[in-house]
């Protein structure tokens, strides 16, 4: 881990950090400092403008997103998302994605647990040579593997021909009722 220089630990939070010592000073909290970090690696600075400068050459103003308060707006997203829940399509994505999943889960479970119960009550048969010192129970054992990748290999496939342009249309149906609902607003 690195040293922390001077910066509280907020975890990742989102919270905002103490600016670092020039010169041997003492921290100053960012506010005093004209500054506002965040300690979460995550946050996207430049996509929300901050840091970027304006066609002058001049720092930008930064421009701190307001705190969402819980009012007819937050209550009529929700409406939206429950709509959108309710919606056909909504569900058609849902049934989609559970009649893959379901069967898929159901039979790796069975073929591991078979595997393994194989393993502890016939040794003798996970024993048997294959091919040289190679027996059954690597055979079995890659098979796992193998299997993993198939089924990881199946569900991405399944996604994309059977769910994601559902999936998106029903995103791209929300964004425009949301964007609607916020663009009124002001």
């Amino acid at each position: 881990m690195q040293p922390s220089k001077g910066r509280l630990r907020g975890g990742g939070t989102g919270q905002e950090s103490r600016v670092e010592p020039l010169d041997d000073q003492d921290p100053a909290p960012a506010e005093e400092a004209g500054q506002l970090r965040y300690d979460d690696p995550w946050y996207d600075a430049l996509a929300s403008g901050w840091g970027e400068s304006s066609v002058d050459g001049a720092q930008a103003q930064p421009m701190v997103p307001s705190a969402r308060t819980e009012g007819e707006m937050g209550a009529a997203a929700a409406d939206v998302y429950l709509e959108v829940q309710r919606s056909a399509a909504f569900q058609e994505v849902r049934r989609r994605y559970r009649k893959f999943v379901v069967p898929a889960s159901v039979a790796f479970f069975a073929w591991y647990v078979g595997y393994v119960v194989t393993a502890t009550t016939v040794p003798e048969l996970m024993a048997r040579p294959v091919a040289g010192a190679v027996n059954v129970a690597m055979v079995a054992g890659l098979g796992q593997f193998l299997s993993t990748f198939l089924l990881a290999w199946a569900y991405a496939r399944h996604a994309r021909l059977r769910r994601d342009r559902a999936a998106l249309e029903v995103r791209w149906d929300t964004q425009e009722l949301t964007r609607g609902m916020s663009g009124s607003g002001s």
